[in-house]
């Protein structure tokens, strides 16, 4: 198994695609090719993490938040980012990171933490647009249903819950899942050989390059005509966020010590409390001032996220409870969710979860 192998993986919980785009995901330090000998999992690539890597014989360490953010245009040990990438290239270990596209992931950072908080009826809270395309292309009928078949196994047709779509002989289909991904077919006369008909089919943007090989393979001419538009509709499997419910509501106090013991917080920061009970929850992993309206416009009774500053709370504007529980908090239990996905993919060699702490800050 090499890098690639795991990066491969890795993708299909989070496809790098879906990564907001000031960030900088994917393979940071090392080669896609190298051959692996385990797996370090961790949420943030220190020193002394790299230190473990070593120590467990790990050359790949998977990390949510990336070392390399800003660019760098000297290494020489003078930073702690320097540092890191210094070691893992003299010891031939590849960093790869995740960051925003596990936020945006249906089963990512913040669907974690609905598992700590046993929230149902999940839905994204903020959920990220122009991840729906749409191809269009004009096939000889008698290829129609290779070309057809041959998009649907490179994963057209498939949105969300949606999962699958067959055709009659008559050419109408007929569509089973949650979501439309609108496969039609139509016809149109040409003046040689035989008619053609229409293809057109919805897809999310990650597999753009697998369906369009597809095309090209099964097509029968040799310059293939197609059409790619992005469609305005939401993504409701992806974005940033997510909101569910509480099995019971409960009141403020006991949720916010429930909060403090299942995210293992020290402390939490909150507005004003309001005097009613809590059952549908906000979650945003990380730093989530943005997401405030968005909490307010689902109806929840509380957000619960981090690094808010002092007027964030004034947001709140007596229609929410924002609790701050800490950026470190608020992501930790994202490498427990790696190290269980890697686990159920790869079982010849050890995917080792990170015993290094790496929260720089400090409680007195």
């Amino acid at each position: 198994m090499i890098v690639q192998d795991v990066i491969n993986y890795l993708e299909e919980l989070s496809p790098l695609a879906y990564a907001e785009d000031f960030d900088n995901v994917g393979l940071l330090v090392g080669n896609k090719n190298n051959p692996i000998t385990g797996i370090l999992v961790t949420l943030d690539t220190l020193e002394a993490v790299v230190d473990e890597a070593i120590e467990n014989n790990c050359n790949l360490i998977v990390s949510f938040h990336p070392i390399i953010f800003k660019g760098l245009k000297k290494i020489t040990g003078k930073t702690y980012v320097e540092r890191v990438v210094m070691k893992a290239i003299k010891h031939d270990i590849a960093i790869f990171s995740m960051h925003t596209a596990l936020d945006n992931a249906w089963q990512g950072v913040n669907n974690m933490i609905c598992n700590q908080l046993e929230l149902s009826n999940r839905s994204v809270l903020i959920p990220q647009k122009q991840t729906i395309k749409k191809l269009t292309t004009f096939v000889p009928k008698t290829q129609a249903e290779i070309v057809r078949k041959a998009l649907f196994t490179a994963g057209a047709g498939t949105i969300g819950n949606y999962t699958n779509c067959s055709f009659n002989s008559d050419g109408f289909g007929t569509y089973q899942g949650n979501e439309n991904a609108n496969p039609t077919i139509g016809e149109r006369g040409i003046t040689h050989e035989e008619a053609e008909t229409q293809i057109s089919v919805t897809y999310t943007k990650h597999l753009e390059s697998q369906i369009l090989k597809a095309l090209f393979k099964t097509h029968p001419y040799e310059e293939v005509a197609y059409e790619i538009i992005t469609l305005e509709n939401t993504n409701q499997h992806i974005g940033m966020g997510m909101y569910g419910e509480l099995k019971v509501a409960l009141s403020e106090t006991d949720f916010l010590n429930m909060l403090k013991a299942k995210m293992n917080t020290k402390c939490i920061r909150h507005s004003n409390l309001l005097c009613k009970p809590i059952k549908k929850v906000a979650v945003l992993g990380g730093s989530g001032s943005f997401a405030i309206q968005a909490a307010i416009n689902s109806g929840a009774d509380v957000l619960v996220t981090s690094d808010l500053k002092y007027h964030d709370f004034f947001s709140a504007e007596n229609n929410i409870i924002l609790a701050d529980i800490g950026h470190y908090e608020s992501e930790q239990f994202t490498k427990n969710g790696l190290v269980a996905h890697l686990t159920k993919k790869i079982t010849n060699f050890a995917v080792v979860l990170s015993k290094t702490n790496t929260n720089p800050v400090q409680y007195f």
